[in-house]
């Protein structure tokens, strides 16, 4: 009988101590430590907004891409909204006129999440001379000097 009583008074004080330890343990904690992993760089330019809500592109801008793609390649229909050109005419980092690099908007988010574009093997990375401002020209002389047969017009 005792050692019930011992066993009782044991679970009782246990539960206790779970009990009033819940609160302290809802407290917010310190910030982490850092972990050493590096995070996106980008540096989002000034200037308009852009089509859609900043969460709204983070977590589906691959399927607007591929729905334009889509209208554009087989239906024919081209509009400016969520154009690879109109996203990296606005994106492009003003020292290398691309977004592509270390730092630049897409490769930096890219190499975080560890997901290979392809999109650039086709399609140029660097904005258009007009949407650039003063350092586009050499920028596109470069693409220019660049370019494949392919994409050099008759």
């Amino acid at each position: 009988m005792r050692t019930q009583y011992r066993f009782g008074s044991l679970l009782a004080l246990l539960l206790a101590g779970c009990l009033s330890a819940g609160p302290v343990l809802a407290q917010d904690k310190p910030p982490a430590k850092k972990s050493g992993v590096p995070v996106p760089t980008h540096v989002i330019q000034p200037g308009e907004q852009c089509v859609e809500p900043t969460e709204e592109m983070r977590r589906n801008h691959m399927e607007k891409i591929l729905h334009q793609r889509d209208r554009t390649v087989h239906d024919g229909i081209r509009t400016k909204q969520h154009s690879l050109k109109n996203c990296i005419n606005c994106h492009a980092d003003p020292k290398t006129n691309s977004v592509l690099g270390q730092d630049g908007f897409c490769d930096s988010c890219h190499r975080y999440a560890a997901v290979k574009i392809d999109c650039f093997s086709c399609h140029s990375a660097e904005r258009e001379a007009s949407a650039a401002g003063p350092a586009a020209p050499a920028s596109a002389a470069r693409a220019l000097k660049t370019a494949t047969p392919r994409d050099k017009k008759p």
